[in-house]
């Protein structure tokens, strides 16, 4: 009985993941998608993809202040009320939060497009940069309030509106961004830009619209038979309750979102001086740097393909960590991360190898008229794996109410990333490939404060051998396979066929090695959905021996 409650409990999770790793998947498909056919579009290339990513930056600073972290924070308040049958509270909360991140994101929308000029002029030194900025600033409202909907059914461990909106948005963005740039065509490469970025608005306000008739036929059960613990709170009481999560999530993600907003301050500003002595004109100068902040939004739209498969299980894990905790079952707890943290290195270890393998390869193929970057995406995959194991892990930490980690360790890390990429992009011989240099020393700090917070708060049973090497080893034969696959084939059929087929045989190969290393155990296989089916088979193929259950 309590083995079919904890195998009910897994499928159950395990099916949230699927379904966000499905729409993820999606949404990093299409948006690589509209950023391939932009980027190699006359007169847009790594220049007009600087201006459309210095804009967003700056951006997304905001738009972390109005929303980042509060899917989280109510999913995370949420799921509690309902473990315990307060649906009249859950329905409170989200209320509550709903005003407010409502007036919040109204106010920072406001700033963005009234500041947009003192930012682009003063901060960023490429005046042109306002317009991207301005399109972008009446999303901000929007996202808020979107955050809010999709944190309230996350809570309900409902992942439909999450996996359906953020696919629905970034769809309408593929489609209208392709378009409106198209339209302008012949025009300066900033106004190109800005027209790209005008798609992210109408996108993100359509699907509001979606967001908002989910709700209206998804409400929670608030009857007048159901009593709230929390019924004599005020709504101040049970804001200060929000923020004082939220506060923490929100200063990690924004700490997050500061990193790539160093990226983009200091390479605009470190990339002039370090070619000062070589060009004298400004507009030159800038336009080496918007080339190189264009390389770094490439290579982040790259990476952040296979973290956003991970961000699967930290979504997920925040409501499930959560619900287990308030019902002090911390055995189903401490499963579900030390399940969630071996998955991300399975995931994240072979598409990292593979891109350190095949970077100049994929970046020709996907971007023939801009492939410049390979050195720095090389880079920028080792410190994914870092990156990927973090995500998983401030899940978890979300979970067991230690929000303020993340922010600590994102912090120290940002400082000491400001200081190198200060130090390292001013320098002509090394220039972009100081901010990779500095993402990855960043990345092991907070990866390393992380770690050692959430073992210690709920013992995660990881082994080096079973959990880590195996996944390495598998990893790096199947680097080598791809290796010579790729020289093998690029001989006769060229790059994008000879690509393509080597990364299929990766795919391959690395499952094939998983399997025959025994990485997996039974219990990782029962996790995955139809996870009983996939075992019958490996034991018919005699890679598994049957275990028989013991005599009782």
């Amino acid at each position: 009985m309590k083995g079919n409650r904890f195998k009910k409990k897994a499928n159950s999770f395990m099916k949230n993941v699927v379904i966000l790793i499905c729409s993820q998947l999606l949404i990093k498909v299409l948006g690589l998608i509209y950023k391939l056919v932009i980027t190699n579009i006359p007169g847009f290339g790594d220049t007009g993809l600087g201006y459309y990513s210095a804009g967003y930056q700056i951006y997304a600073l905001l738009l972390t202040l109005s929303s980042i972290g509060i899917p989280s924070v109510i999913s995370k308040l949420v799921s509690e009320r309902i473990a315990i049958g307060d649906t009249k509270g859950a329905q409170r909360i989200f209320v509550v939060a709903f005003r407010f991140f409502t007036t919040l994101g109204l106010v920072l929308s406001l700033a963005l497009f009234f500041g947009a000029d003192f930012i682009a002029n003063n901060i960023l030194n490429v005046p042109d940069v306002a317009y991207v900025m301005k399109v972008l600033s009446p999303a901000i409202v929007f996202v808020a309030m979107s955050a809010v909907y999709r944190g309230y059914f996350s809570g309900q461990q409902d992942m439909k509106p999450t996996s359906v909106s953020q696919t629905l948005e970034q769809f309408l963005n593929c489609v209208l961004s392709i378009t409106f740039v198209y339209a302008c065509i012949g025009k300066d490469t900033y106004i190109m830009a800005a027209a790209g970025n005008l798609s992210t608005t109408c996108a993100i306000v359509i699907t509001f619209v979606y967001l908002l008739r989910y709700y209206k036929h998804n409400k929670l059960n608030t009857s007048d038979s159901i009593v709230s613990p929390e019924k004599k709170k005020s709504n101040k009481e049970l804001l200060k309750t929000i923020l004082g999560i939220s506060i923490p999530i929100t200063v990690s993600s924004l700490i997050s979102v500061i990193s790539g907003v160093i990226d983009t301050a200091t390479v605009s500003n470190c990339m002039q001086i370090a070619y000062s002595d070589v060009e004298s004109s400004k507009e030159a100068l800038e336009q080496i740097a918007m080339s190189a902040t264009g390389i770094l939004s490439k290579v982040d739209t790259l990476v952040s393909f296979p973290l956003a498969i991970n961000l699967a299980f930290s979504t997920a894990l925040v409501p499930a960590v959560s619900e287990a905790l308030a019902k002090k079952d911390k055995k189903t707890a401490s499963r579900r991360l030390s399940f969630s943290f071996f998955a991300s290195l399975i995931i994240i270890i072979p598409c990292a190898l593979g891109f350190i393998v095949l970077a100049q390869p994929i970046l020709s193929m996907i971007y023939p008229t801009a492939s410049d970057g390979a050195g720095v995406m090389q880079i920028a995959s080792i410190s994914m794996i870092f990156t990927a194991l973090t995500q998983t892990m401030t899940g978890g930490l979300y979970g067991v109410n230690q929000s303020k980690i993340p922010a600590i360790a994102a912090g120290l890390g940002a400082v000491i990333k400001f200081i190198l990429n200060m130090i390292l992009i001013s320098y002509r011989n090394i220039g972009i490939y100081g901010a990779a240099i500095s993402s990855f020393v960043y990345q092991i700090i907070v990866f390393l404060i992380c770690y050692a917070v959430l073992n210690r708060c709920v013992k995660m049973h990881i082994t080096f051998k079973a959990h880590v090497l195996k996944p390495v080893l598998s990893g790096l034969g199947m680097g080598i396979i791809v290796y010579f696959s790729y020289n093998l084939f690029n001989s006769f059929l060229g790059n994008t066929i000879s690509t393509l087929i080597s990364i299929v045989i990766g795919a391959v190969s690395y499952c094939l090695l998983i399997l025959f290393t025994k990485a997996l155990t039974k219990e990782d296989i029962l996790m995955i959905p139809y996870g009983t089916k996939i075992y019958d088979v490996l034991v018919r193929l005699k890679i598994y021996k049957e275990e028989r259950e013991p005599l009782k």
